[in-house]
């Protein structure tokens, strides 16, 4: 094949034609590569896996001399990314907050990346830009219903959403303000804080995975500047919430700013079953949201939304090229004041025809699917005679440990635990999550497996033998372990 067909565009006359006739070919090859995985994710490890993709192609690698071809180039590749996918659309890949994408999204995927409008100035994105207009604004009219100022910018997920609560209020309340957050907050917020040149967090106690509303009321009376308060409304180890309404009255009191960290909880809004476990969400002056979580978007799908909507004009910035000032006084709309970034995906497009196509209420039912699965599989651990639950999942994470662990201590313990998930892993047999919780003696920190379930069309029977392969894994490690240890020569 010549260089002109392999290099057809993808916009413009005849450039659907020529999709048509290439999405066939990458979707067959997607086919072929996740038949031959044949379960959640590749077997073998790191080491298989780079070994798959140097005998691909008959040595000629990703970055031939001269083409192949985008019929072969991308069948073959799109089978070999496919045969090496972690796949979240199989139930027993549940480790991470890592959402199978509903089809209706990525087909308008598709559309977006083959018109490719670019969302840093209006005449390169004209409906793009009005779209993501009202789609951001009824955004922010879910997470502050009753402020009639309320705004929201799109992201590219809950570390930049973070960056930006914590901008808003580095802005607002100058240089020195101080972060604090709770010791469950995500990782991102001090990194935020790094990237910002802003003090290092002060980070206030939790006990079941929530902040402590007294610990934080001394905190903030302790620290004598002013603060901005991180809560998170669904935190990555257990999903746990936050006392949102007591945190934002602490604030009130304190003079300090609340950005909310509800990247994972915070699409559970759509619900009027799970919503009241957010009350308190409309108190925060910027929220963070994801719908690569519960809404089921390919990656990124992040969203920002402020209840003041005039603290966004803190990303304002000019350039003449893109936003001159003769051209939004005519009339053009700027949009490089609407992200820190420059060139940026229309993602806001397929979260729209996503929530076209379902509803709020749609996406509210399906986040209460995995909510209730959640329930299920938390009461199918706790009859199970070979793991222990940490406690009752309050969004979709299920928290549990080995029973043969509790028979070991400390570093022992915790090395068994996690041979059991990576034996999982390397097997290719499933992929579950890991975290540290303070459950061991004195609160010392503990590891205990966890499955995040954001899998909408499953139910808590298909994880039962997730369940019992885990339980078998553990139990015959710890054998594996003890019979080592009868070998091993005794030091005299």
């Amino acid at each position: 094949m010549g260089v002109d067909a392999a290099a057809g565009l993808s916009g413009g006359r005849g450039g659907a034609e020529r999709l048509g006739e290439l999405i066939p070919v990458a979707l067959r090859g997607m086919a072929n590569g996740i038949a031959e995985r044949g379960g959640p994710v590749p077997a073998g490890g790191p080491a298989a896996v780079a070994a798959a993709l140097a005998a691909a192609g008959g040595g000629t690698g990703v970055l031939p001399r001269t083409g192949v071809g985008a019929e072969r180039a991308l069948e073959e590749l799109s089978a070999l990314l496919a045969a090496g996918a972690a796949d979240p659309a199989d139930p027993a890949c549940a480790a991470h907050l890592h959402c199978p994408p509903l089809a209706v999204s990525v087909a308008a995927d598709v559309v977006a990346s083959a018109l490719n409008p670019s969302m840093d100035s209006w005449d390169q994105a004209p409906v793009a830009s009005e779209l993501e207009r009202e789609f951001t604004t009824g955004i922010a009219r879910l997470c502050y219903p009753s402020a009639a100022g309320a705004d929201a910018v799109v992201t590219s997920g809950g570390t930049e959403s973070n960056l930006l609560g914590l901008l808003l209020a580095r802005e607002a309340s100058g240089i020195s303000v101080r972060p604090v957050c709770g010791a469950n907050s995500h990782h991102s917020v001090a990194r935020a804080a790094w990237l910002l040149g802003l003090p290092a967090p002060v980070v206030v106690a939790c006990a079941g995975d929530r902040m402590v509303p007294s610990a934080l009321a001394e905190a903030l009376a302790q620290l004598g500047a002013a603060a901005v308060v991180v809560a998170t409304a669904g935190t990555t180890n257990t999903g746990r919430i936050d006392p949102l309404p007591e945190i934002a009255e602490i604030c009130r009191r304190a003079g300090a700013r609340l950005h909310v960290d509800a990247a994972y909880g915070g699409m559970a809004l759509c619900s009027d079953t799970l919503s009241p476990r957010l009350a308190g969400l409309e108190l925060a002056d910027s929220v963070a949201l994801d719908m690569h979580k519960f809404g089921w978007q390919p990656v990124a799908a992040g969203l920002l939304a402020a209840r003041d909507g005039a603290d966004l004009a803190a990303l304002t910035v000019r350039a003449e090229y893109l936003n001159a000032d003769d051209d939004t006084e005519a009339g053009l709309p700027d949009l490089l004041g609407r992200s820190i970034r420059t060139s940026r995906r229309p993602d806001a497009f397929r979260m729209a025809v996503t929530v076209r196509a379902l509803g709020t209420e749609g996406i509210g039912a399906l986040v209460e699917r995995c909510c209730a699965t959640a329930d299920g599989v938390h009461a199918l651990v706790a009859a199970h005679p070979g793991l222990r639950s940490w406690g009752a999942p309050e969004l979709s994470t299920v928290v549990f440990r080995p029973r043969v662990a509790d028979e070991l201590a400390g570093v022992d313990a915790d090395e068994l635990v996690a041979r059991v998930r990576r034996c999982l892993l390397e097997a290719g047999t499933a992929v579950i999550g890991r975290g540290l919780l303070p459950t061991g003696p004195d609160g010392t920190p503990q590891l205990w497996l966890k499955l995040t379930l954001l899998h909408p069309h499953t139910g808590p029977e298909d994880y039962r033998a997730l369940l019992d392969l885990v339980a078998a894994t553990a139990t015959s490690t710890a054998a594996e372990r003890t019979a080592v240890a009868r070998q091993s020569p005794v030091a005299s």
